[in-house]
């Protein structure tokens, strides 16, 4: 049995039609415009570091990206909620939340190291000369990495 995509559709007609995709659409929406609102209250410099997560029964879940800012927010948290009481779309807000996620850096590759065929000579040639056995097993190790590479 072979796979056949569906046919390609024009976003527009997706975010119409397609009940589950308009439903993310406008929470993401709303999302933003909560945010919005938030980061009019914050201060510049807390901006970069708050996001909205959630709204819901009366409690706005904040995602922080630094412990050091949960913190200060964290002080500031009951002129914030006084703050935006004050918004028609925060109407029955009863208390903030904060959760400290921090951001993941992606892993890097593993560094590669090249050793032109001059250098593995002479790491071979600095082995010849010495009576330590381990060392000298590490070093023609790290000749024979750049004698693979010629």
């Amino acid at each position: 049995m072979a796979f056949r995509p569906l046919p390609a559709q024009a976003t527009t007609k997706l975010l119409r039609e397609a009940k589950p995709l308009k439903g993310l659409f406008n929470e993401a929406q709303r999302l933003g415009q909560l945010q919005q609102l938030l980061d009019s209250q914050l201060q510049p410099a807390a901006r970069p570091h708050c996001r909205v997560a959630s709204w819901r029964d009366g409690s706005l879940l904040l995602v922080i990206n630094d412990a050091h800012w949960a913190t200060r927010l964290r002080y500031q948290q009951r002129r914030l909620l006084r703050q935006l009481q004050a918004f028609d779309e925060f109407a029955g807000l009863a208390r903030i939340l904060f959760k400290v996620q921090p951001h993941i850096e992606p892993a890097k590759p593993p560094r590669t190291v090249e050793l032109s065929p001059a250098a593995a000579e002479a790491l071979h040639e600095a082995a010849e000369g010495i009576s330590n056995p381990r060392l000298k097993a590490a070093l023609e190790r790290l000749a024979s990495r750049g004698q693979k590479s010629d």
